[in-house]
């Protein structure tokens, strides 16, 4: 025995133990890939969805479009085509003459900035960031929401809509607002391209941002409450179908070293800043928002809606109401698809 052990000869039906080969590699499991020769990393996985959650996605951008839609030609139905829409309407462009004086010189440097040129920087501004997160599809999802939006705004106004005579203003039609359509564009854009993280923020700055300009043209007279209403609306549908777009499939990166990648991330940041961006648009809308529907409605059941001074600032204060609960609701709305349309995926890819 003892010569048998120092020789290394094996005694017959003893096991196997010196001699037997290791394995140079852990075989493949259901939690882990063959490594690839040479030790090189494996690529990181793509993001996969199932059809069926792509589909509700689409399918809710789908949905949100067409409530857009037709709350825009609600609005023109109700506050032009109507004789009592267009005096209630009329009622707060007029209200707006008291202490238009002192409003103006706020008002005036807001629209002063929207413009031709200022759509254009938004463009150029918004594919800058595209490419830079390497996005390449939002850069035409963009550049199709502020183009789309626009367009269909001056399309409505010239073209289809009219104003039909009811004796409240001109006869020549004013629904859409052109300068609401192209300020709320430029921040619903902004809003479609900047990372996860920031769109919070830029939700809640870019409803104030569209409101603010939507009641600047009230102040200067320059549109009508349902004007601004249309111009917001038209942007969320056009919004909409940007996120119907994203979500019909994850963009993803082949590079694993994206410009983004040294960033420091915090799991469900921007879901936590999500949500409370969410809340805090949603109870302004609801605030201002139920606050306008009641003076709205006392001016609408009024006999004469312009027949005093306090008539006039109640039908003011409705109409500019309206149109900060609005510009809230449309971009509370926004941020919800955004984020919906690009999240579900497993983990292991950037989002976009």
């Amino acid at each position: 025995m003892c010569a048998d052990r120092g020789t290394g000869v094996r005694a017959p039906g003893s096991p196997t133990v010196g001699t037997m080969s290791r394995p140079t590699a852990a075989p493949p499991t259901a939690w882990r890939s063959p490594e690839p020769a040479g030790g090189a990393p494996a690529p990181a996985p793509r993001r996969w969805r199932t059809p069926a959650a792509t589909a509700r996605r689409v399918a809710a951008a789908l949905a949100v479009a067409l409530v857009g839609a037709v709350a825009t030609w609600v609005t023109w139905r109700v506050f032009v085509g109507t004789e009592q829409g267009q005096a209630v309407d009329q009622a707060s462009l007029d209200g707006a003459h008291i202490g238009q004086n002192r409003l103006w010189d706020v008002a005036e440097p807001v629209l002063d900035v929207v413009s031709v040129g200022f759509i254009a920087a938004a463009i150029v501004t918004c594919a800058v960031i595209a490419v830079a997160r390497r996005r390449w599809g939002l850069a035409l999802v963009t550049g199709g929401l502020l183009v789309g939006s626009n367009v269909t705004t001056r399309v409505l106004k010239t073209m289809v809509l009219d104003r039909p005579d009811h004796g409240h203003g001109p006869e020549f039609n004013t629904l859409p607002s052109g300068h609401t359509t192209a300020a709320a564009s430029v921040a619903a854009a902004v809003l479609l391209v900047v990372p996860p993280r920031a769109r919070p923020w830029v939700a809640v700055l870019g409803g104030a941002y569209a409101g603010a300009t939507g009641v600047s043209t009230l102040v200067g007279q320059w549109h009508r409450p349902s004007d601004v209403l249309a111009g917001l609306l038209v942007v969320l549908v056009w919004g909409a179908l940007g996120c119907a777009v994203l979500a019909l499939g994850v963009e993803t990166s082949v590079d694993r070293h994206p410009p983004t990648a040294a960033v420091r991330v915090v799991r469900g940041g921007d879901r936590a800043g999500t949500r409370v961006a969410v809340v805090l648009l949603a109870a302004v809308a609801a605030f201002t928002g139920g606050a306008a529907l009641v003076a709205l409605r006392r001016t609408w059941l009024s006999d004469d809606p312009v027949g005093s001074t306090a008539a006039l600032l109640t039908s003011y204060g409705g109409g500019a109401l309206g149109i900060v609960a609005t510009a809230a609701a449309v971009f509370g709305t926004l941020l919800v698809l955004r984020r919906s349309a690009t999240s579900g995926g497993t983990p292991g890819g950037p989002t976009s």
